[in-house]
């Protein structure tokens, strides 16, 4: 076990890797209307740039425990960031969609192996008492992440050009690597399992072919034969993967974890909200664009205000989580979460944009608590042993929800432009999209109030 010292250095570290990809995740979304005319193609068209980084993310993460295990945390971490620097040099220079989505998903890869692998060192090293102050900090980035994306994306597209928002990631990059092989202890299992590559090419395949046939599905792209061959065969791979995976005793992507509470209840209900967190970045910047007129710059200093109330409510978790628990808070954030999506659906062209200030603050700190809950509460059963498997497993989910987000809101945007006789999105297609994720956010409620009231208090310190 490292010292309380080393393990904040620790978490810092792995922080600072999270906010970088989580930033990379959204930086664009600001952009798709720059890189649409740049590349000479339909702005919902754009959000493949998104989503084919996430399918990079979703097809390697089962992978990253079973590689950390095998080959030493702080070499898959250093590994990872270099293929995330280049990839982002060759996204910059993309002058083809196809290419900037293929570049986007090798650089997905590169995510997929760092952030997991860095959160399994945190996980292991830190004390059980000072996990949840530990969590909450660490998951600080994967708020703001997001919600800062379209503030930098923003500016940069403005006043530069949205290729250097893949330049950015240079320098970033080249400080976490030297700060990896400086700090970042070489953890790795003396007697690993054998490592499943059945298991990642059936589960890696089944994922990647669901994810295309959905990205296709959504922009009413591709012919029916095809659509129906990804789908089918997605399912066949993740059919057979099922049937694998019973058979092994440590299997890539561990579907008997689920028989723990805590986690399959924050896997089930952070899939709801989820939905809602990978739409909001793409779905807003690109309403405030369209719909309202403003310029990517602009329309980035309006989201920013969700990160200043990401930022505000962080400090505070700990001790909202000790005053009321798992449970109570995680079923108010539900409720919070789809009714502030629902309110945003409610501003159209034209109307004044200061009441969406406090709806985007709100929205903000509902986030920060609910994330840091759901990522705390996640391995409050977890035996060591398993952890690794449990990180995949769950940062697995978590990226397939994102994804999910981004293709439900393209989707919807592109059917109520097809029931309205419309190619480009008005207001009242965003606010269709709005709504429809907020409904699924709030999904998050019931599963949240499956939880045993006194779920996770050894690690909130909440007393009955």
């Amino acid at each position: 076990m490292l010292s309380v010292s080393r393990v904040h250095l620790t978490a810092l570290i792995v922080a600072s890797m999270l906010f970088m990809e989580q930033l990379d995740g959204t930086i664009l979304s600001t952009a798709l209307p720059s890189i649409a005319n740049s590349l000479h193609v339909d702005t919902v068209a754009t959000s493949v740039a998104l989503t084919s980084y996430i399918i990079g993310l979703a097809i390697f993460i089962p992978a990253s425990g079973a590689l950390a295990d095998r080959l030493g945390s702080r070499t898959v971490l250093s590994c990872a960031i270099i293929i995330f620097v280049l990839c982002s040099v060759a996204c910059g220079s993309a002058h083809s969609l196809l290419f900037l989505a293929c570049m986007r998903t090798l650089q997905g890869i590169g995510g997929a192996l760092m952030v997991p692998v860095g959160r399994l060192v945190v996980l292991r090293s830190t004390p059980r008492e000072e996990l949840v102050r530990t969590m909450t900090w660490m998951m600080l980035p994967a708020t703001l992440g997001p919600l800062m994306g379209p503030v930098v994306g923003g500016f940069i597209t403005t006043y530069l050009s949205w290729r250097w928002n893949f330049y950015l990631n240079i320098p970033v990059g080249i400080l976490g690597f030297i700060l990896t092989r400086r700090f970042i202890p070489e953890v790795k299992e003396k007697e690993p399992p054998p490592f499943d590559l059945t298991g990642l090419f059936l589960a890696g395949g089944g994922l990647a072919a669901l994810s295309v046939g959905t990205e296709l599905f959504t922009h009413n792209q591709g012919s029916a034969t095809l659509l129906l061959s990804l789908f089918l065969g997605g399912f066949a791979f993740m059919g057979g993967y099922g049937f694998h995976a019973a058979r092994l005793s440590t299997p890539l992507l561990d579907f008997r974890l689920l028989a723990i509470p805590t986690f399959r209840i924050s896997v089930l209900g952070g899939a709801a909200s989820r939905i809602a967190v990978g739409a909001f970045p793409f779905l807003l910047p690109a309403f405030l664009q369209i719909g309202s007129g403003l310029t990517a710059a602009q329309s980035g200093m309006v989201t920013f205000i969700a990160p200043v109330g990401a930022l505000a409510m962080r400090p505070w978790v700990p001790a909202v989580l000790k005053r009321w628990g798992f449970r109570r808070v995680l079923m108010v954030n539900g409720f919070s979460g789809g009714i502030l999506s629902i309110l945003i659906s409610s501003f159209h062209q034209g109307q004044a944009l200061w009441p969406l200030y406090p709806i985007l603050l709100a929205a903000g700190m509902a986030q920060a608590t609910q994330f840091s809950a759901y990522n705390t509460i996640a391995y409050a059963d977890i035996p060591a042993s398993r952890m690794s498997a449990a990180t995949s497993f769950y940062a697995t989910m978590q990226q397939l929800m994102l994804s999910l987000g981004i293709c439900i809101a393209a989707g919807t945007l592109t059917l109520s432009g097809l029931l309205h006789g419309r190619i480009e999105p008005t207001s009242h297609d965003f606010a269709t999209a709005f709504i429809a994720v907020g409904v699924i956010s709030l999904l998050a409620v019931p599963a949240a109030a499956s939880l045993n009231p006194n779920a996770g208090a050894a690690l909130s310190g909440k007393k009955e």
